[in-house]
């Protein structure tokens, strides 16, 4: 833990609220019984004091996890023609029916279910160590685009420079450091309910390492680790953020060491970039790493110091303009000018900035909630940047990291380069800004935001192809022990009827909005008990883990609409910043969209990433008209419903 007298002392005129309460994930019910006040643990300071007292996920019966995921299914199993009448069940349906019937009987899957029980009782969380393994540690192709996830942020009128932009970063994230790492930072919150506050201890001074089978994680003392890694043309320098008496380095001494930084890189990019290697095949970075540390001790030390750091900047020597050529340069850059393994501040030559998260420790509110602090204090002028304006003579010397590499890894960082290139060539990356409304007016219509937009995505892309999407929309279960996420298996059987209402032009705007409302309430209460941690593909994902060898797979399992159910053609996921002007990641299937979304007060916002070369622009255009649609409909259905209640 970090020395409290330094840093109260380093930040005694702070003020700042450093409360966040919102949840930034889908809607969370309370795992706390009404009335009651969490316990709180006075051992601990104030950000870990309720985490002793927070349930264990819990494990759903059988039963109720087979008629949640029957009817998630059901979806994929009805006609889908707008104009058709015919509501009757495909003859597919009764195989899935027959599938989960057996499910629910059989003796094997009630042995699953107490050997999950059982693990259950002897695990802080039945599922935490399983979900990092499965979904990030044991994941062995590139991070970017697969893993990582990006942050743009609000521009910084008063800071137009890399290099000054950057210092005003740092400068007020470390602030944010002391709160978490001495304790002082207050939990997240859902109304009443706190939230697990465990992850944040991988927020700084903390990396993944490239390990076989599965990757690892590190935290490093930040009581001794109190520099940055500036990566700038492919080349690394460390540069410490305190002085000789480990003061804070004021944001105009900060900036003068960034700008020292650019100088020493100079022009040219080196041609054996080394942060290449985060963003390849990860058996392949493993191995090269191994290579590189066992080749000389002068390259562990210099690894070492990137990987201790308290977080990664890199100074793009770019200028990008547009909301995708930002988006572009935080989520993957060029590939090379970067550290992926780490979470890193991405500052471009202009100043605009933004955020690449590192996801196998932690899920985006953490990061999502420290961008927002930042961001939010710096334009309040609530961060206290120092006075002392130190020449660079009189501050810590910027050190350059340099590595001899064997030929070996030489040859493999240019494959690495090649390959990255020829993945990323596949994809696109597109921004839908829609001005036309956000939360205040959803929220005069009484319906969810998130369901809305929810519903605008699902409807968007049956308009572009007539067919429902298997959605993945995430879900924080937070207010558990080591809680991860869930599933909202949004594409439910109302929103599909909806949808086809919509297409059909014999339906009244009167029946639509009966409809939506009522797709909405089904998404409501599937986003409540995700959070509850009863959803459906957890459960069915923790059972089947138990399998021993020579059990059979349980027919369910074996069931084409499994599959198809949970190949997640939109993966969407909502974190919403008024300081943000977009945030994304990949999508999880080849033939799908990626689609991160935020709800912001007066405004829609969507960054769409796919490998569906030329589609990706009608699907928002789709998107947009879907937008507005919407709000057609809802104004147009009230005031039908004005006009006959008055008749």
């Amino acid at each position: 833990m970090l020395s409290r007298s330094k840093y109260i002392r380093n930040s005694a005129k702070i003020t700042l609220q450093n409360n966040y309460n919102r949840s930034m994930a889908s809607s969370v019910k309370s795992a706390q019984p009404a009335g009651t006040k969490p316990q709180e643990d006075s051992s601990v300071g104030p950000m870990y004091r309720f985490e002793r007292s927070l349930p264990h996920l819990p494990v759903p019966t059988i039963e109720e996890t087979a008629a949640r995921y029957l009817k998630s299914i059901k979806t994929y199993h009805l006609p889908q023609d707008p104009l058709s009448s015919n509501e009757t069940p495909l003859d597919t349906w009764k195989a899935s029916e027959a599938a989960v019937d057996e499910f629910v009987k059989s003796p094997l899957v009630k042995e699953l279910q107490a050997r999950l029980e059982q693990r259950a009782q002897e695990k802080s969380s039945w599922l935490s160590e399983w979900w990092n393994e499965t979904a990030y540690f044991g994941w062995r192709g590139p991070v970017v685009p697969g893993v990582n996830y990006f942050y743009s942020h609000k521009a910084d009128k008063t800071r137009k420079t890399g290099p000054s932009r950057a210092a005003g970063l740092i400068r007020a994230l470390l602030y944010f450091r002391k709160l978490t790492e001495t304790q002082q930072l207050e939990p997240e919150m859902a109304r009443t309910t706190p939230l697990c506050m465990a992850s944040y201890k991988y927020l700084f001074n903390a990396t993944r390492l490239p390990t076989s089978p599965s990757d690892t994680a590190r935290k490093y003392d930040p009581d001794t680790h109190n520099h940055v890694v500036v990566v700038r043309k492919n080349k690394f320098f460390k540069v410490s953020v305190v002085d000789e008496k480990g003061e804070w380095l004021s944001e105009k001494e900060l900036e003068t060491l960034f700008n020292k930084v650019v100088e020493l890189a100079g022009e040219e990019a080196d041609p054996v970039p080394v942060g290449a290697l985060t963003a390849a095949d990860r058996d392949v970075w493993t191995k090269a790493r191994q290579q590189i540390v066992s080749h000389s001790p002068a390259n562990a030390a210099a690894l070492e110091t990137i990987e201790s750091a308290i977080i990664i900047v890199s100074l793009d020597s770019t200028k990008p303009v547009t909301r995708e050529e930002t988006s572009w340069g935080i989520w993957v850059g060029d590939g090379k000018d970067r550290w992926f393994d780490k979470h890193q501040l991405v500052v471009f030559e202009n100043g605009k900035s933004g955020f690449n998260g590192e996801h196998s420790c932690m899920d985006g509110t953490p990061t999502s909630r420290l961008n927002d602090w930042l961001l939010r204090s710096l334009e309040a002028k609530k961060i206290p940047l120092g006075e002392s304006a130190r020449p660079a003579s009189q501050l810590p010397v910027v050190t350059p990291l340099t590595f001899t590499l064997p030929l070996p890894v030489v040859t493999t960082i240019a494959e690495s380069v090649a390959a990255h290139d020829a993945t990323m060539a596949k994809h696109e990356l597109a921004v839908l800004q829609y001005d036309g409304y956000g939360k205040d007016t959803i929220k005069q219509f009484k319906l969810s935001p998130d369901s809305w937009t929810q519903l605008v995505m699902g409807y968007a892309y049956f308009k572009m192809t007539g067919q429902v999407a298997p959605t993945y929309e995430s879900a924080q279960t937070r207010k558990y022990k080591l809680g991860r996420t869930e599933v909202i298996r949004s594409s439910t059987v109302e929103a599909l009827a909806w949808y086809k209402s919509m297409e059909d032009p014999s339906k009244s705007d009167l029946e639509r909005l009966g409809l939506f409302r009522a797709a909405a309430a089904a998404h409501i209460k599937l986003a409540g008990e995700a959070a509850d941690g009863r959803g459906v593909d957890r459960h069915l994902f923790g059972l089947k883990k138990l399998l021993k060898a020579g059990e059979k797979l349980p027919s369910l399992y074996a069931d084409p609409t499994f599959g198809k159910s949970a190949n997640w053609v939109l993966s969407t996921s909502q974190l919403s910043s008024e300081y943000f002007e977009g945030w994304g990641y990949g999508e999880v299937v080849d033939e799908g969209y990626g689609l991160a979304y935020a709800v912001n007060n007066r405004s829609l916002r969507f960054t769409i990433t796919s490998m569906n070369k030329g589609e990706i622009g009608q699907f928002r255009q789709y998107l947009e008209e879907s937008c507005t649609e919407v709000r057609e409909v809802m104004e147009k259905g009230l005031a039908a419903q004005e006009a006959k209640a008055k008749l």
